[in-house]
Parts: C-alpha cells; structure tokens; sequence
C-alpha cells in the first residue's frame, strides 16, 4: 500500500504538471491569437471596436 507521503507527493505532482499543461496552452493560445490578428489587420481587416480615428467607442 503507498504510504500518506507519497499519496500527497503524487497529488502535489499531478496538480503541478496540470497547471503548467494549462499554462502553456494558454500562452500558445494567446500566441495563435496575435498572430491571426496581425494577419487580419494586414489584409485590412479592422476591430469593431476601433472607430476610425483611433479613439475606441
């Protein structure tokens, strides 16, 4: 049987590897993202959100 120890080294590492799992596919995510953004922006392609003369709504 494993002991309390190693059970609570275990979880720690599973938890630890989850969340840098996460964190990296947010950041290569968010990577994806900007760069889709640059591609649309340099077709032309502009934000809603951005009115003409620069000043947001």
């Amino acid at each position: 049987m494993m002991s309390h120890e190693a059970f609570v080294f275990l979880s720690y590492a599973a938890t630890a590897l989850t969340l840098a799992g996460l964190l990296i596919g947010i950041l290569l995510d968010g990577r994806a993202r900007r760069r889709e953004l640059a591609e649309l922006e340099a077709q032309g392609v502009r934000r809603r959100s951005k009115a003409a003369g620069g000043v947001t709504r």
